[in-house]
């Protein structure tokens, strides 16, 4: 089992109000960044539900320099309906199927295991929005 210390949250970068599953951010990844699987460990789609991505023993490829001890989960959504502008589109649904699986995640890896936005390791907004001030998030 990899060493986990670090549970990384994404957003896929899409319209808020559009769907979009794990084949397609597989195809997105497999043909557009010629990497070998998704990205991803999770996805958790707008309805709430949690599907698997690229295995958790296998490292993740989401965060440069990070994804050999990091879990990496991301939120369909995260850009407004013009497909650029970031916004926090969770739904009510993602926001609880997230702290679900992180708590999980923690109760399996161990409390010592950090949970950082994208934002935190790149210039990028992903995943539109303050992990560290979430208050969903930040009493975990």
């Amino acid at each position: 089992m990899r060493k986990i210390d670090k549970i990384i949250i994404h957003c896929s970068a899409t319209p808020e109000g559009r769907d979009y599953t794990v084949a397609q951010i597989r195809d997105w990844h497999v043909r557009g960044n010629g990497w070998s699987d998704i990205g991803y460990h999770y996805v958790i789609y707008r309805d709430g539900s949690i599907h698997p991505g690229r295995p958790v023993g296998v490292a993740g490829a989401h965060t440069q320099g990070h994804n050999a001890h990091s879990i990496g989960i991301c939120l369909i959504g995260g850009c407004a309906a013009d497909g650029k502008t970031p916004k926090d589109t969770r739904t009510h649904a993602q926001r609880v199927a997230l702290v679900n699986l992180v708590k999980q995640l923690k109760a399996t890896y161990g409390p010592d295991v950090t949970v950082h936005g994208h934002n935190e390791f790149a210039a990028k907004a992903c995943p539109s929005f303050n992990v560290k001030t979430d208050p969903d998030l930040c009493a975990l």
